[in-house]
């Protein structure tokens, strides 16, 4: 990353606190990013190194010369999102920064803003000229980056794509989710198109079922404004868990290049219908701060949901996320038909199976049969796993790398986006039941009859014996 300029609007945010500063603060440190500087923009009135000061506990140990140069390296101006006037003068000052360390004018807006902000975010950079609608092949690059969520429902989302195409063209802008930064994520369209064994079995023939699990241990955190309007299937289940499905359940793409690999995103979503499912609100939840009294928002989802094409017909894709349960565990486990005992006199054996754990340590493993050492004919199951060791990027480092590249491979673009609200808002549209389940849990005890239901195993069992007969993960895992 070199001669470019990054605009943070949001820049005192948590977002940027927590996620892009300490970024940014890695990929100076691993001197990727050289020659840059980062142009926060908030309302509130505060310094620079005030900024950069938060931000130092997510950061972990620091390094002197690399932080020197944060420091060095970071500017800020107050800025209110709806006035245009402000980013007027915010285009002025970035011109003066771009003249003084003889920078090109290559500029990452980054929008790290509530949904609700995008459309008066977009117009203002345009008619400010902070960014400018630049053809593909223009001497400098303008790229902006939205977070998620991109909307509050399929309406909300469609009008801030028609503000977004009304100053910009579609190949400068990254709606982005940090989920598909994370190594092993991005890692999935390799592990299914670049080995033959996988592309025969990948379909309703031999397949039983897909288990799609994002759980996590802690509680909203403080964002009760936010979530308690979005909830779980908002906040996890339109991106994370959609974005997952469609990676693991797409048609070969044409080639693993970005934009082809969207398109075989795009057309799966299409497909997708919603079977059933139960919702969840853990014990405690109306008690927290900024949330209503009585909400009914869901903070747990377990969801079915099938394919309709030739590849898929019937098999149930069981989408289960919460929060405040027992443990965090996010991944991928495919579970392949029951194989007919042939030869082996204990009978049935353990079916394989693909697990692709991302949290808490990035391992996949493939579960097989074999026989038991030291028996005759006894069959036990054998994980053959590949963990990712050493110390592995984070997300945003992925992310903002990416996108100086203008490599969209982290990017959801406008179609994918709202077929996505399509299939959230037919989920919200069915009132499945919402129960109430207690904290440190594995959610409602209605769940055990869903699972029972549609023959789906318990993946703490999964988790518990595909990667260590003493269930333990010995891959490092990085905060």
């Amino acid at each position: 990353m070199n001669d470019c300029t990054i605009i943070l609007l949001g820049a005192t945010g948590d977002l940027s606190k927590k996620k892009i500063i300490p970024a940014l603060y890695r990929l100076i440190e691993r001197g990727i990013m050289k020659n840059c500087i980062i142009v926060g923009a908030a309302r509130e009135q505060v310094a620079a190194a005030e900024i950069i000061k938060r931000a130092q506990e997510f950061i972990g140990p620091i390094d002197a010369a690399a932080w020197q140069t944060l420091q060095n390296s970071f500017f800020y101006h107050q800025l209110d999102f709806t006035h245009q006037s402000d980013y007027q003068t915010l285009n002025y000052r970035v011109k003066e920064y771009e003249t003084k360390y003889k920078l090109s004018g290559n500029r990452i807006i980054y929008i790290a803003a509530a949904s609700p902000f995008f459309c008066a975010i977009t117009r203002n950079v345009a008619s400010s000229g902070l960014a400018q609608r630049l053809d593909a092949d223009a001497p400098v690059w303008h790229r902006l980056v939205y977070e998620k969520p991109f909307g509050s429902d399929l309406k909300s989302a469609q009008e801030i794509n028609r503000c977004i195409h009304a100053s910009f063209f579609e190949h400068q802008i990254y709606r982005v989710d940090h989920f598909l930064s994370k190594e092993l994520v991005s890692n999935i369209a390799l592990l299914r198109f670049t080995n033959i064994f996988f592309e025969p079995l990948w379909n309703s023939h031999y397949i039983e079922h897909v288990q799609i699990i994002l759980d996590e241990p802690m509680g909203i955190e403080g964002r009760g404004g936010y979530y308690d309007k979005a909830g779980a299937l908002s906040d996890v289940v339109q991106n994370h868990m959609l974005e997952m499905l469609a990676l693991i359940a797409m048609e070969s793409p044409a080639t693993l290049q970005p934009d082809d690999v969207r398109n075989a995103r795009a057309e799966l979503l299409t497909h997708v219908q919603v079977v059933d499912g139960i919702l969840g609100q853990y014990e405690g939840y109306t008690q927290e701060q900024n949330v209503a009294p009585n909400s009914k928002t869901e903070t747990f989802a377990a969801v079915i949901l099938q394919i309709d094409n030739d590849r898929w017909g019937s098999v149930p894709f069981y989408l289960r996320t919460g929060k405040k349960l027992d443990k965090k565990q996010t991944g991928i486990y495919v579970t392949f038909k029951k194989v007919a005992c042939l030869l082996a006199r204990q009978c049935p054996t353990a079916q394989n199976s693909l697990n692709i754990q991302i949290d808490p340590s990035p391992c996949f493993a493939m579960l097989v049969n074999a026989k038991k050492v030291g028996t005759f004919e006894e069959v036990e199951p054998i994980p053959m796993e590949f963990c990712q060791n050493g110390i592995l990027p984070l997300a945003y480092e992925t992310l903002l790398e990416s996108v100086y590249k203008g490599d969209h491979a982290i990017a959801t673009r406008f179609d994918e986006i709202e077929y996505a609200w399509k299939i959230t808002d037919t989920i919200k549209a069915a009132h499945f039941p919402l129960y109430p389940y207690k904290q440190g849990s594995h959610g409602p005890v209605e769940l055990e009859a869903l699972n029972k239901k549609y023959d789906i195993g318990d993946t703490y069992e999964i988790g518990n014996h595909r990667f260590g007969k003493d269930g333990k993960r010995n891959c490092p895992t990085r905060n």
